[in-house]
């Protein structure tokens, strides 16, 4: 708040649903969105082979990679909703104890950004669309270990172990110029929507190498389960 009012704006205006919301985005996305994530998606195999419905579903003419190619898209529809669901609540929540108007960002990375009320909500709108990215890698993670012969609270939690685990080495002082080499670094790239101006080129690459990770993962995924014993 004083911050704003040494570059002469007015914290009225500025300390808003918009900004609170955004505020709010920054802790789902690094608490809550990779547990729900990892959850579902260490489930959609291993859960099946668990309760026994797995023989029974390939007793019938279809293909091992059609049946978890089908449930890494439903994953990915979960995750893609479940990230603007968590963006609109967020929103509506903070509406109804702060008024509306301009969006302030300060979030990690150095970002400390002013936008009007219209930019702002596209900002906003731009970055909860981008979250949906970082939740389908995430779920891709647990789900590529739900095709191995695991429980599925193990898939779930060696994604999430594999999540933390980045972001603290990534964290660390003398690992910061190794930045780019972590995974997390990447799935944040959704934080970027809010600079001034849009650093594009940062995020293509970013984009790029999650798509290669997701990739990577759904190769390792379907492999694994084609020369699963499934009987055993």
């Amino acid at each position: 708040m004083q911050r704003l009012q040494g570059l002469g704006y007015s914290p009225d205006h500025f300390i808003t649903s918009l900004t609170i919301a955004t505020a709010v985005l920054l802790p789902i996305a690094f608490l809550l969105l990779p547990f729900y994530v990892a959850l579902v998606g260490g489930d959609l195999v291993a859960k099946e082979a668990e309760d026994g419905t797995l023989r029974m579903i390939l007793s019938r003419p279809i293909s091992r990679w059609r049946l978890v190619t089908v449930k890494w898209v439903a994953g990915a529809i979960f995750s893609v909703l479940l990230a603007l669901v968590l963006g609109v609540a967020a929103v509506f929540f903070a509406s109804i104890f702060f008024p509306a108007g301009g969006l302030f960002a300060l979030l990690p990375g150095g970002i400390f950004s002013i936008f009007e009320s219209a930019e702002g909500w596209q900002r906003f709108a731009i970055a909860t669309l981008a979250i949906s990215g970082k939740a389908i890698t995430l779920m891709g993670l647990a789900w590529m270990f739900s095709c191995f012969n695991i429980k599925p609270a193990a898939a779930t939690i060696l994604a999430l172990s594999i999540d933390m685990t980045s972001r603290i080495v990534q964290e660390i002082p003398y690992f910061h110029d190794l930045q780019t080499w972590f995974l997390t670094y990447h799935l944040d790239f959704w934080i970027k929507m809010f600079q001034k101006p849009i650093p594009w080129w940062s995020i293509g690459e970013s984009f790029s190498i999650l798509l290669g990770y997701n990739l990577t993962f759904y190769i390792i995924g379907c492999s694994i389960f084609h020369v699963r014993d499934i009987k055993s």
